[in-house]
């Protein structure tokens, strides 16, 4: 039991652990602002622009018991609220990756073309190779010196 709960301990100090969770709370508070702004201000517009008076209108929900209705604004209200939330998501992991992006050196020749590494290649059978490396894996030929990546221009 003991080796279990110390387990359990070192998964719940792990760094990504905890910032999944701070994620988690994050989006969970973000999805109650973001249903507000659809329930309150977004879903009684849609009503209004259908003939409604802002709160119901007939040709948006249909009755099909006493008290049940099919609420197709509560659909439209439910899509347009997945769509809020995935295009902030997106701008979030777009600003993210250029951010990464940002932090790596760009080297660029005389010309001012950006250079981009690329992996070496054998000589004799152009198969790409390993770093380092001072025989072919694929075609078994000796290389004349040790194989190093290179900067070429961006295509």
């Amino acid at each position: 039991m003991k080796g279990f709960i110390q387990e359990f301990k070192d998964f719940i100090n792990r760094g990504n652990v905890m910032d999944m969770a701070v994620g988690i709370i994050i989006g969970a508070a973000f999805t109650a602002i973001v249903t507000a702004l659809v329930d309150n201000i977004i879903t009684p517009l849609i009503y209004l622009l259908t003939g409604g008076n802002g709160t119901a209108v007939s040709g948006l929900k249909i009755p099909v018991g006493a008290d049940q209705f099919i609420d197709f604004g509560a659909f439209i209200g439910a899509v347009i609220n997945f769509l809020i939330i995935a295009f902030c998501v997106f701008l979030i992991v777009k600003a993210f990756n250029r951010m990464r992006e940002g932090t790596k050196a760009v080297v660029r020749n005389d010309k001012g073309q950006k250079l981009v590494e690329k992996a070496p290649t054998c000589p004799y059978c152009l198969e790409e190779v390993n770093v380092g490396a001072t025989k072919c894996f694929h075609c078994g030929s000796e290389l004349p010196e040790r194989a190093e990546t290179s900067l070429v221009p961006e295509a």
